[in-house]
This record gives C-alpha cells, structure tokens and sequence, in this order.
C-alpha cells in the first residue's frame, strides 16, 4: 500500500504567518505539514561520456498520482551547450529568507560541473520553465575559480556556490557569490581560506554564526575518474572545515583520516537551534557525527560503519561507497545510498549520537538481489536521495559521475539511469519499495541520459535552512 495521499494546496508555496510575507516556511515543522504531496520533480540528466550527440538537461517527472502520465518524463528543458555535466543545483532563494518581502522562489540556479557554466532558470512555472541567463566559463575563470557545485541561497539577497577548483581545474577551491536580484557575480563569498584547499558540500547556520564544508579532490583529479593511487598520494579529501558565518574566514579544520576518507554531502538538522550534523565519507563508508563543545571548539565521532564486503569479480574487497544522506525535516530519520553494494537504509537518529538501523531496501549494485524492476534492468544503484516534505515517500537516481559511472557501471553510460521510489512509514520505522514507480532515463526524448540529483518545485530537505 503506498503512503501517496494528493493535496489541493499550491506548489509554488508563499506564507503569512509574519508581517512580512516572504518565500518558503516560518518553520522545518511548517514546511513539513503545510505544504502539499510533491506533483512534480526537477531531475538533473546529462549526457556526458555517452554515445549520445545531445546535451545535458533538466527533466520533469510527473509524481501526481492521480495523472494520466504519472512516473513518466514529461518535459524537458535542454542546455544551449553539450558538455556541462550538470551535477547539483538550487534556488535563488528558500526558508532563510522567509521574513524578506518581496522575494520569490522561482529560480533554478543550474551548474555545469565540467564546463563551469551556470544556468539560471525562470521555475515560476513547473511545467513550463525557461531558461533565463547563462553565466559563461570565462565569467567564472576571471574570479579563479571552476567547478561550480551545491548551490544555496543564503540570507541578505545572495546565492553562494561551492567551487571545486580554480580555474585551471586546480586547487585551492572556494565560493561564489550571487547576487539575487540580477544573478551577477559578487566575487568571491569566503574573505579568507585559511587552510582550505579541497572543497564540495556544505551547510551553513546563521544563527548559530557556522558553515561547515566537505571535500572531494581537484577537478583533473576526479574528472578522469577513480584512481586508488589518488587516494594514497593523498588527492582526495579526509577533511570537513568550519567557518565563521558572518566574518567568511576559517576557523578549524576536523581531519578525519582514514575514518572519513572522501567526506561528501553534510547534513545539519533542521532545527536551528542544533550545533550539530553528519557526514557521508564515501570512499571509507562512515556516517561521521560532528558538534560544537560548549568553548565553541568542533569535535566528531564514527557513529555508523559499513563494511566493505568480498565479491569474487574485484581484487579488494568492496566498499559500500556513501554517496548521498539526507535527513527528514522532522529530524528523526537519516537515509543514505550505498552506491557500490546497492542498498538505501533507513536510521533513527532521535537520539543523534546513537543513530539505529531500521530499515534498507536493497536495488542493483553489487550485492543486492533485486536487479530488476517492472523487467529492467537496474543500472546502478541506490545515488542520489530526495525525500518527500511529509517524509513518507524517498526517491532516487542511479548515476554518480559521468567518468566514474563508466568505471563502475559501464551499463549507465550505454543505456542510462533510472529513477526509483520507496513509501515510508514514518511512525512504523520502516519502507517498502514501490514497483509501480520507475522513469527509465534510457527512454528519454534524444536518446538515454543519467539522472543525477533531484528538487521539488517549493523547496526540499536538502535545499532549505531556517535562521
């Protein structure tokens, strides 16, 4: 039985709980409650390192099960250039500015990872968006910087992307800044790196005057795709770094080592109130808990550990690879993918030191079961997450990166990804995977594609912080 229950409310959701009317939620609880069963996502798909003469685009997938073409591709909206490998994307504005009248959430701010192009994107229509502006490479190789990544809109009219490198495909690596009004570039946001040098995700909480930022490795070190020499000539990232918000320096760095090897997406709970978070390091396959101490120094703990496992067609044994986590807007649930094994799980984290395991639903990868759904072919497995605001329905993609999907799963660049659904039974602690749901990427219109990372028109667990 599916947990879907459709609601008239709108999409493009507004608020007036305060004298001023601003765009998203007073609260993670208002988000979660008040808004409606998601209708329609926004699905990042690229065609890069496939044998597709096409280009990278946005694809908007029907979720309204009450529709004629519910589960399928509806629209696409195509990049004017090939070769961007579109990766993560945001709005240009969200919840932190849900007191600040006269903004709207209508935005898509869409990187290229590979070109460092960044489209912007007029959204005020779901079904029908256009896009508005491109920020060209150049643009961005002025400031010293490549590699455009997690897009979040911030308080004071700004839109900050994390840079991966400069603009020789380099490090260091930094932040840019937006601004809101005419998406023109500030510069850079950060006004000094301190010793950071790697970058990828980051959170940031303006209440609490912090943003943490992981790291990945230097573009040319990454785009070729996985080298296990990398990691021991010691290219790729072990570290998280802490900022101070409001002066944009840095303050600490939390080295992990081997325990936290390729530290990915960072989560902070919704709450604002909460100094506290995890981490993804994918390549060691550890959720990594971190807090502040109550002298403001940042300290972190292994609070999850997935085993790598022996598979008689590799010569090491198999790490789970933790790709993507994502936490429930209530707080109580954290997922993550196992891109590598093929399985998605399920912790309570009520109790935020002592995550517990509840459930997991296992699909493609290198261990799992299940390889096929409705006849087809599980092409990779279990990537990136996004889950419902009600926090009963999780989706995902299949593709990691381009190069490393090649690698890993050769099947994805020849015949695309997929996009999969799970119910989930918040007050039961457990999912069910649903077998009537799949987009199949390899059908889409000017040939297959892989799907990468999802949004939801009205903003997300993934893309909100409230102040």
């Amino acid at each position: 039985m599916s947990t879907d229950e459709p609601s008239d409310t709108t999409e493009m959701h507004g608020h007036e709980h305060h004298e001023v009317e601003g765009p998203g939620y007073p609260t993670p609880g208002a988000m979660r409650t008040e808004s409606e069963r998601e209708k329609t996502a926004f699905v990042i798909a690229l065609r890069v390192g496939m044998d597709v003469d096409g280009s990278d685009f946005i694809g908007v997938v029907d979720l309204d099960p009450e529709s004629d073409t519910y589960s399928e591709l509806v629209d696409t909206v195509e990049m004017p250039n090939k070769g961007d490998e579109l990766h993560h994307f945001g709005w240009n504005t969200c919840s932190s500015s849900c007191h600040t009248e006269g903004l709207m959430r209508d935005h898509l701010i869409v990187p290229g990872q590979r070109s460092s192009r960044i489209h912007i994107l007029d959204a005020q229509d779901p079904r029908n968006m256009e896009i508005e502006k491109v920020i060209e490479p150049d643009e961005i190789f002025e400031h010293d910087l490549s590699a455009p990544h997690t897009v979040h809109c911030v308080p004071g009219g700004k839109v900050v992307i994390s840079m991966l490198g400069n603009a020789d495909g380099e490090l260091p690596g930094g932040f840019l800044q937006l601004d809101q009004s005419d998406f023109s570039i500030d510069g850079h946001w950060e006004a000094d790196l301190g010793d950071m040098e790697m970058n990828y995700d980051y959170w940031y909480q303006p209440r609490h005057n912090v943003m943490i930022s992981t790291e990945w490795a230097a573009p040319n070190t990454y785009y070729p795709g996985f080298d296990l020499d990398d990691v021991e000539d010691g290219k790729y990232g072990d570290s998280i770094h802490i900022w101070d918000w409001e002066n944009k320096t840095h303050q600490q760095t939390l080295n992990f080592g081997e325990e936290g090897l390729i530290p990915l997406e960072i989560r902070m709970p919704h709450d604002p109130e909460e100094t506290q978070g995890y981490v993804g390091a994918a390549l060691s396959s550890n959720i990594l808990r971190f807090w502040e101490e109550s002298d403001g120094v940042w300290e972190w703990e292994k609070v999850i550990d997935v085993e790598s496992r022996e598979h008689p067609d590799w010569d090491m044994p198999v790490p789970g690879l933790v790709t993507d986590i994502v936490l429930s807007l209530d707080d109580q649930y954290l997922f993550f993918s196992n891109w590598l094994h093929g399985d998605m799980r399920m912790y309570d984290v009520s109790d935020f030191g002592n995550p517990r395991l509840v459930d997991r639903i296992w699909a493609g990868g290198n261990f799992a079961d299940r390889q096929e759904i409705q006849g087809t072919e599980i092409r990779g497995a279990p990537q990136m997450l996004q889950l419902s605001r009600d926090g009963k329905r999780i989706y995902w993609t299949t593709s990691l990166f381009s190069s490393w999907d090649n690698q890993f799963y050769p099947e994805i660049g020849e015949q695309g990804s997929l996009m999969m659904k799970a119910d989930v039974y918040p007050d039961e602690g457990r999912m069910e995977l649903d077998e009537d749901f799949l987009v199949d990427f390899g059908d889409a219109p000017g040939g297959p594609a892989r799907a990468h990372e999802i949004r939801w028109p009205g903003g997300d667990c993934t893309s909100d912080v409230w102040q």
